[in-house]
């Protein structure tokens, strides 16, 4: 495969190419007028006649052999000529571009998706035919991916000359593209895979409000923080847990390609000292490949059920059997928890399960209700709408969107309700989780691989003055390497 283009783009407003020719004061080629003399700049004038004079003086004073000597005297004026033309284009200055827009740079042409953009808009802003567009879609499924194209994807198009494409170039993210080359009347497609640099970086957070700010200013990414709480999702209740003064370290990846960074990559550990108790979470590849998250005694950080079915949000009801009904005012039942947040948050399932549910239902509105295995059922009600797939019997995965927050049925605003039975019997949602089978833990003969690489980890975390004893899940204090 060719090597990939580099290039510096930025974003950009689009004028049309009626107004690059308005802009010039020179009629484009949609306009079809005849320029007259008077309309011609009187640069151009100027440029014409000089340029008509050094033509007659070298014809002239040329010496007439034959057509062959004829053929080398000219031949050797032209280097001459040449320079002189480029030094009066110097004098005269640039010119008003006429005609459609040329590419730049050896025939690219390079273009940042904007907001509105379509592969229609693009293909015609760069002098592309409709019939070009349609040949690239039509001989290759991989096309597809031009159809959705985002805001910030970058294009690169190579076009030798005036609707002639030869090579498209798209890069959905700086690591990750395709790029399609053009083979007589049909283009083929070819993956392109950066390769970059990994950098583990340690940051480290105290909150003094709440957890994403205390990550704003350690300069930690949105969804790094977040894929931490999905880390300690089983066992910190990142609404109700946090306090001021808790502390966290993150050790993760960061991304680096020819030098520049282009974003974070997989978390490689996580403590969260939660109240005086310290949490600890070290990320640990099996010898059968497989990946995840675990305590330091070896237990999956990964529990049965979440919990909590949002990211983002607060508290707005708690489980209270003797709840006043706000529009029905009466005492009633409110069998489960109430999450604020706005209209569209994504709810997520807390555990793997059955959709056995998932359309209105009275006063619940649109509702999912889902069974697990083990006489587990949970129920997410008032939603706005359903996320794709989710219908009745489809299988879903712990932290899968299956829906998002609103206020049909009986809401008084935007919120989820969340319920949470046992056997057909309402429990509360926040403290059931405790009462759940423990995670499962690494096999023994994993243990020893386990602890070498999970001790260099743990090792880079600042101490901590969190009793041992209150280590997560209580488990025995680290094992010694040595024998």
């Amino acid at each position: 495969m060719e090597p990939i283009h580099q290039r510096t783009t930025v974003p950009r407003k689009k004028p049309t190419l009626q107004k690059r020719y308005q802009a010039s004061a020179i009629p484009g080629p949609q306009q079809g007028k005849r320029l007259s003399l008077k309309q011609i700049p009187r640069q151009h004038i100027v440029l014409a006649s000089i340029l008509s004079a050094v033509l007659f003086a070298v014809t002239t004073m040329m010496p007439e052999e034959s057509a062959h000597g004829d053929r080398l005297a000219s031949d050797q004026q032209l280097p001459r000529l040449a320079s002189m033309q480029s030094q009066l284009a110097d004098q005269v200055g640039p010119q008003p571009m006429i005609g459609p827009m040329q590419p730049k740079n050896h025939g690219w042409t390079e273009l940042t998706v904007a907001p509105g953009d379509t592969l229609s808009s693009i293909f015609n802003e760069v002098g592309l035919s409709a019939q070009e567009l349609h040949r690239l879609i039509d001989t290759t499924d991989e096309a597809t991916v031009l159809n959705r194209l985002r805001p910030g994807y970058q294009l690169s198009f190579h076009i030798p000359s005036p609707g002639e494409l030869r090579q498209l170039q798209v890069l959905t993210s700086p690591l990750e593209g395709f790029v399609y080359k053009r083979y007589d009347a049909r283009y083929e497609v070819e993956p392109v895979l950066r390769t970059p640099d990994i950098r583990e970086v340690v940051r480290q957070g105290e909150i003094s409000d709440s957890l994403f700010l205390a990550a704003q200013r350690a300069d930690i990414p949105a969804n790094v923080i977040m894929g931490m709480a999905d880390v300690f999702g089983g066992v910190i209740d990142f609404l109700l847990d946090p306090r001021q003064g808790d502390r966290f370290s993150i050790i993760y990846q960061e991304k680096y390609l020819d030098g520049e960074y282009v974003g974070p990559g997989e978390i490689i550990g996580a403590q969260f000292i939660n109240r005086g108790r310290e949490h600890i979470a070290v990320r640990y590849e099996n010898t059968q490949g497989e990946s995840g998250f675990f305590s330091p005694t070896g237990e999956s950080m990964q529990k049965a059920f979440l919990r909590n079915p949002l990211d983002v949000f607060r508290i707005s009801s708690n489980f209270n059997p003797n709840r006043r009904h706000p529009i029905l005012n009466t005492i009633r039942a409110h069998k489960g928890t109430d999450y604020a947040a706005p209209t569209g948050t994504p709810v997520r399932a807390t555990a793997d399960g059955t959709v056995t549910w998932a359309a209105r239902n009275g006063s619940f509105g649109k509702l999912v209700v889902i069974e697990h295995h083990g006489s587990y059922e949970t129920k997410y009600a008032h939603l706005n709408d359903y996320a794709d797939g989710i219908r009745k019997g489809s299988r879903v995965r712990q932290g899968q969107v299956i829906g998002y927050v609103g206020a049909t049925g009986g809401a008084t605003g935007p919120h989820l309700h969340y319920e949470f039975l046992v056997s057909g019997v309402h429990k509360d949602p926040r403290t059931i989780v405790d009462q759940l089978p423990q995670a499962v833990t690494l096999e023994p003969a994993e243990m020893p691989r386990f602890l070498e690489r999970s001790r260099a980890i743990i090792e880079r975390f600042p101490p901590s003055s969190a009793d041992s004893r209150l280590l997560t899940l209580a488990g025995p204090a680290l094992p010694s390497l040595e024998h």
